[in-house]
């Protein structure tokens, strides 16, 4: 018995010491999720826009820190095509940001190609290994 608690007692100490790599997103068409609301009290991503018509659409993104001390990030943008399907993402990487104190920085991406129609920016701290 004492094993079953010792056992389930390092289990929860080495899983509350685990690197939380939740974020929150924004999308171009209004919708927020935020996945990690210590994170959120942290970092907010707001005016996500796509421009353009037909030719592949570019996106911005604002990501702003909310605290005084220097953040390490990651951002992502995912596509989507008119029936909501993802495109080409297996193949785009986090991109690394750093954010100074209360300081705001727009971010940008070019669509894989003209079949997609919105987009959502990911943002996540960055851990390094």
């Amino acid at each position: 018995m004492n094993k079953i608690i010792v056992i389930a007692l390092l289990a929860f100490a080495l899983n509350a010491c685990a690197p939380h790599t939740a974020g929150i997103m924004a999308s171009s068409t209004g919708e927020q999720r935020i996945d990690n609301t210590r994170f959120n009290s942290e970092v907010s991503v707001e005016r996500v826009m796509v421009v353009g018509q037909g030719d592949p659409l570019k996106a911005a993104g604002t990501i702003s820190s909310k605290v005084a001390t220097d953040l390490r990030l990651q951002y992502k943008f995912t596509w989507y095509d008119i029936n909501g399907l993802t495109i080409e993402d297996e193949g785009v990487s986090w991109k690394s940001l750093k954010l100074h104190g209360k300081q705001q920085m727009q971010v940008s991406a070019v669509a894989p190609n003209s079949s997609a129609v919105r987009c959502e920016l990911y943002v996540r701290k960055a851990f390094s290994n």
